[in-house]
């Protein structure tokens, strides 16, 4: 299990949330961040300094945003696990379900 952000991210990217992460697992992809499942640690520092409430512990994202689990996931693929998103910067992708979003951030 890990720390999941959804659809209240899109478009925003706040980085709150980054700064408070004390193992660096949370990357930014074009249109929202990302938590690395193998890097969290569970800690859940990052979800009340959200200041859009998107992150959730997998367990209890809600139901109308479930697909960006998958999408949290997904996000990695390729990537494999990098050992932290402050040596990478920002990855120039997004999944194709975040990808395929209507503009957010309001």
């Amino acid at each position: 299990m890990t720390y999941i952000i959804a659809e209240p991210c899109v478009d925003v990217l706040d980085r709150a949330c980054v700064e408070e992460c004390p193992v660096d697992c949370i990357y930014e992809g074009n249109r929202m961040l990302y938590i690395h499942p193998d890097e969290c640690v569970d800690c859940g520092a990052c979800e009340p300094v959200c200041p859009v409430e998107a992150i959730f512990y997998e367990d209890d994202v809600p139901e109308q945003w479930k697909d960006y689990a998958n999408a949290n996931y997904e996000f990695f693929e390729d990537l494999g696990s990098p050992g932290g998103a402050a040596k990478i910067g920002k990855i120039d992708k997004d999944t194709a379900f975040v990808a395929a979003q209507p503009p957010g951030g309001e």
